[in-house]
């Protein structure tokens, strides 16, 4: 609690998210899986939808997203050291503790959970 009493904790904390956000739209657009990342402030959700650009806002666009893709990005992500929640419809939480390099060796890790997607059909 002493910590978000610091001046520019909640300014780190969204440039962080927002580098995460960049960095994984960027890594999936590079491996060529379509995803739309849902973020608010510290929480984020990348969604693998059908088809790049897709929103999801609601019950019905979450439930026609691609479970499968997420549980193959889950597996090869906690392969490499990341722990995410196991599933698609659970929010990642960003915090004080995820540094620049957390943020690095997270996206570091992305790009190989986006190219083990690409091998699934």
């Amino acid at each position: 609690l002493d910590i978000i009493g610091e001046e520019g904790v909640y300014a780190a904390l969204e440039a962080h998210s927002a580098e995460l956000e960049a960095g994984l739209a960027a890594a999936a657009m590079s491996a060529g899986v379509p995803v739309t990342i849902n973020r608010i402030g510290s929480m984020i959700t990348p969604f693998f939808v059908k088809e790049a650009g897709l929103p999801v806002v609601n019950y019905d666009q979450a439930i026609a997203c691609d479970t499968r893709k997420y549980a193959t990005f889950f597996h090869a992500m906690l392969e490499n050291g990341v722990f995410l929640p196991p599933s698609q419809f659970e929010a990642w939480f960003v915090s004080t503790v995820h540094d620049a390099n957390a943020i690095k060796a997270t996206l570091d890790a992305a790009k190989i959970a986006f190219a083990a997607v690409t091998s699934i059909a």
